[in-house]
């Protein structure tokens, strides 16, 4: 008999795995239509949708491992990663998907927030606060918007050999900046960004790339702390921001 395993759950979300049969659950069906939207027009592997019943999503399990995971070291080749890039870029070469992405004045006023709240609370250093929202700024910047994942973190990548077998989780897929993926994708793997950028194939602007993990790194602990996640946690979003001091 299979059993029942929780991929995550939060207040807002969750997902369950039963055999090769993911279960996603979102209190917001919205995100669930923008998901359904976004991997039937992305120009890459994603996941098969078996039915939808609000607030439920079923999806077949993608072949491959995930490209790695935050916190934890990746052993995947750099292959594997040249090959994400190469991925990435693809979708960033596809027609625009028919919603906005976030406005850059919103991207400003919630690292704003979110970096008074770490000073307010005595969560982070002030003066590692201070040095990452300088460092975040090269990223607040007019951008041609592309079709972007929105979320790419390296687990939501899946890999076999050199070869990308499937990309999930596309629930905040928008019209977005390039480089934001390529910093999702990167955060907390610094050592796989090279590879990333040879597969992506141009020219990439590596301080807006550490601009967007420090940016993440300081809007998301909050969020994380408050749904049962460490950012504290060996490898994960305080020591991204520590790298930058």
């Amino acid at each position: 008999m299979e059993e029942v395993e929780v991929v995550v759950a939060h207040r807002e979300r969750a997902t369950l795995r039963v055999g090769e049969v993911f279960l996603k659950v979102d209190a917001d069906p919205a995100r669930t239509e923008v998901e359904v939207a976004a991997m039937a027009l992305a120009p890459v592997s994603t996941p098969r949708v078996l039915w939808r019943r609000t607030p439920v999503l079923a999806l077949a399990a993608v072949p491959g491992t995930a490209l790695g995971r935050l916190g934890e070291p990746s052993t995947t080749p750099p292959g594997a990663w040249a090959a994400a890039g190469a991925a990435v870029r693809r979708l960033h070469d596809a027609p625009l998907p028919p919603w906005p992405g976030p406005d850059l004045d919103d991207i400003a006023s919630n690292l704003d927030r979110q970096c008074e709240w770490l000073t307010a609370h005595d969560v982070l250093p002030a003066d590692l606060v201070a040095r990452n929202r300088e460092v975040a700024g090269a990223a607040l910047r007019e951008w041609t918007p592309v079709f972007t994942h929105g979320d790419l973190q390296s687990s939501h990548v899946f890999v076999h050999g050199d070869e990308v077998t499937g990309v999930i989780d596309w629930s905040e897929a928008s019209q977005g900046d390039a480089l934001f993926d390529l910093a999702i994708l990167t955060l907390g793997h610094e050592e796989h960004l090279e590879a990333v950028v040879e597969g992506y194939g141009s020219p990439v602007d590596l301080d807006v790339v550490r601009g967007w993990w420090s940016w993440r790194s300081l809007t998301a602990v909050q969020w994380l702390l408050g749904h049962g996640f460490d950012p504290f946690a060996p490898g994960c979003e305080v020591d991204v921001l520590a790298a930058r001091r």
